[in-house]
């Protein structure tokens, strides 16, 4: 069964569905590189101007598939994957909608924060939970700096804690949040929006959101990157990562 399904609304509308609902959408290497290739494809379209993201069964996607983590051989492909798919989540031309229901944790979170626009859910947990894996959430920060105070990040990577569609919609973390039924609708609406503007006035004005700050997404996931493979390879990260599938607490070494 393919990990990411494809289907194609309208010649405008593209619907791009994380599916492995057995593991709640968790990100491997394979799921991660078909999602890229998804979002050049749809790009690649001259017709095609709005993508739609969102997961397949009881949640959006709880981020790191940490079986596949626990492999110190994959350790840097799966976080080099990571940065790639958000790096094209941000740069597409593509206005990029994320519907999410359930949970969206950890890299879920990242995937969604790289998305133009968010419709939540009620209900649904968001969070950030990395630090309690030995792992730091610096590619999400990536996002997550552009757009919310620091206050706020502080509380949510610091504190690690999920918190509900509500909550987020009060950080400005999600654009919407609506009954579980209504999100596809929710999205579909926000869709008829943006069809409603120039193609290319619409291109140019997401590109210049992006080129008013200081540095670009690109540079700073480089730099998150960085940042994030120094703590996969820690002992923290293996202790983490193992007490996460063993389900027992971690036991930090003081």
């Amino acid at each position: 069964m393919p990990v990411v399904l494809i289907e194609k609304q309208t010649p405008q509308i593209t619907v791009v569905t994380l599916n492995r609902p057995e593991r709640r959408n968790a990100l491997t290497i394979e799921l991660l590189n078909e999602l890229t290739a998804a979002i050049k494809v749809a790009s690649d379209q001259p017709q095609e101007r709005i993508l739609v993201l969102r997961g397949a069964g009881k949640a959006f996607c709880t981020g790191l598939d940490l079986k596949e983590a626990a492999d110190d051989k994959k350790a840097h492909a799966t976080a080099e994957m990571v940065a790639k798919t958000l790096t094209a989540l941000s740069q597409t031309r593509l206005i990029t909608i994320a519907a999410v229901h359930g949970a969206a944790v950890a890299g879920g979170a990242g995937i969604m924060s790289a998305c133009d626009f968010v419709v939540a859910a009620e209900k649904t947990k968001i969070g950030y939970p990395e630090v309690r894996r030995g792992l730091v959430a610096g590619l999400v920060m990536t996002f997550l700096r552009r757009q919310l105070r620091e206050r706020d990040i502080r509380e949510l990577l610091l504190g690690a804690e999920l918190i509900d569609a509500k909550r987020a919609l009060e950080l400005g973390l999600v654009n919407r949040v609506v009954p579980r039924d209504d999100v596809m609708k929710e999205a579909q609406k926000f869709a008829d929006s943006v069809l409603q503007g120039a193609p290319n006035a619409i291109v140019q004005t997401k590109r210049l959101i992006e080129e008013l700050w200081s540095t670009s997404v690109k540079e700073d996931v480089d730099l998150a990157l960085k940042h994030h493979l120094q703590a996969r390879e820690s002992a923290e990260a293996r202790e983490g990562i193992a007490a996460f599938n063993e389900k027992r607490p971690p036991n930090w070494a003081k």
